[in-house]
């Protein structure tokens, strides 16, 4: 599926034609739907942590399961950030599983992982929030989207933190 077939897909509605925000229709489209990309790797990553926070165990319990919470708390507060920002453009924010599924790049993770298989896959999964951010920008830039490059910028930050603070309890 291209890019375009994406777009039509994530939002079938085009954008709402009477918004008069200083960005054109076409430009406000290609935001929301990369602001979608990131709502659904946002939500899936919430999902994942806050599954980890419920069925961590080993020593490192009390550490990880108050961590994994601060954690998919900010993800779930972050995932009404970004769907509002999606509204606010004109366009639908998507909120199915379905959806979120499809156009995530953080996948499922099946079964229940050791606690330090949990840690890797919540540091890739925030390394993979980062970069779906990151190609965000261009869109936001491109149309003077000052408000969009904030919420990315914020979102950068998040997942690059969370992302060093869960390989700093990798190393040895």
């Amino acid at each position: 599926m291209n890019d375009r077939e994406e777009r039509d897909d994530m939002s079938k509605k085009k954008a709402i034609p009477g918004i008069n925000i200083g960005i054109n229709a076409k430009d406000r489209e290609k935001i929301c739907h990369d602001l979608n990309r990131l709502l659904a790797d946002t939500f899936a990553l919430y999902l994942k942590t806050h599954n980890f926070h419920w069925n961590v165990t080993g020593p490192m319990f009390n550490t990880l399961h108050i961590m994994f919470e601060e954690q998919y708390t900010e993800l779930w507060n972050a995932t009404d950030i970004i769907a509002e920002r999606v509204r606010s453009l004109g366009l639908p924010a998507i909120g199915t599983f379905t959806e979120y599924n499809k156009f995530s790049s953080i996948k499922e993770t099946q079964g229940v992982p050791n606690a330090e298989d949990m840690i890797r896959l919540l540091v890739e999964g925030n390394e993979a929030a980062a970069r779906t951010a990151r190609k965000c920008f261009p869109a936001a830039e491109k149309a003077g989207d000052e408000a969009t490059t904030d919420v990315l910028t914020e979102r950068l930050q998040v997942h690059e933190k969370n992302a060093w603070m869960l390989r700093s309890l990798l190393e040895q």
